[in-house]
């Protein structure tokens, strides 16, 4: 038999219908994805033409928001901000920039403190089903990239390196990053229709 629930919402929308312990899943859904993004860091690659980093926290930040919805989770990426802002080691590992509150204001810090409104946007998309498809999924975890990648490029380009200019913020910030980026995002993606389909909530 087949189960129903809301053609909108979010996929923990749907769990904590079905579990019927909302309050308890949403606070550890939340935390999980914040430990999640902080592991995440710690998988990074520094790249010796550019100060940012590749990391895997984009595909997190992106399936958390479309997973939790829009202000949950927008509330796992401030959570996490809050950690490194309280100085515990969550940030990319770096041999020149810091852990801690500093790190926002470094050359990576316009990417970072847009991880709360990329997660809401992803998150926004999805709990108005653009997730259950794969090709609207793309649209929504796209929008919210647009948003890491947009606040990324322009605190490079205007506060942490204004001298440099957009042009070599997006040679710094964008260009190196966005093959790999664009395959995450197509992995990521591939994962909400098909959690949907597996609760036996695909929509048309």
């Amino acid at each position: 038999m087949t189960v129903r629930f809301q053609t909108t919402g979010s996929l923990l929308d749907a769990l904590t219908t079905v579990a019927e312990t909302g309050a308890a899943i949403r606070a550890a859904a939340v935390l999980f994805i914040a430990a999640l993004t902080a592991a995440a860091a710690q998988v990074s690659l520094p790249l010796p033409f550019t100060p940012v980093p590749f990391t895997l926290q984009p595909m997190i930040v992106l399936l958390g928001g479309a997973v939790l919805g829009s202000r949950l989770g927008l509330s796992s990426q401030v959570l996490y901000l809050a950690a490194g802002i309280a100085g515990l080691p969550v940030f990319a590992a770096s041999p020149v920039l810091p852990q801690g509150a500093l790190r926002l204001l470094g050359p990576t810090g316009g990417y970072l403190m847009a991880y709360p409104l990329a997660a809401f946007v992803a998150g926004w998309l999805a709990e108005r089903g653009l997730d259950r498809r794969y090709w609207t999924s793309v649209v929504a975890m796209a929008a919210g990239l647009a948003v890491v990648f947009t606040c990324g490029v322009a605190w490079l380009a205007w506060f942490a390196r204004p001298a440099a200019g957009v042009t070599v913020a997006l040679g710094t910030g964008l260009f190196p990053f966005l093959p790999a980026d664009i395959v995450k995002l197509l992995v990521a993606a591939a994962i909400m229709p098909a959690a949907w389909k597996l609760l036996g909530t695909r929509q048309g």
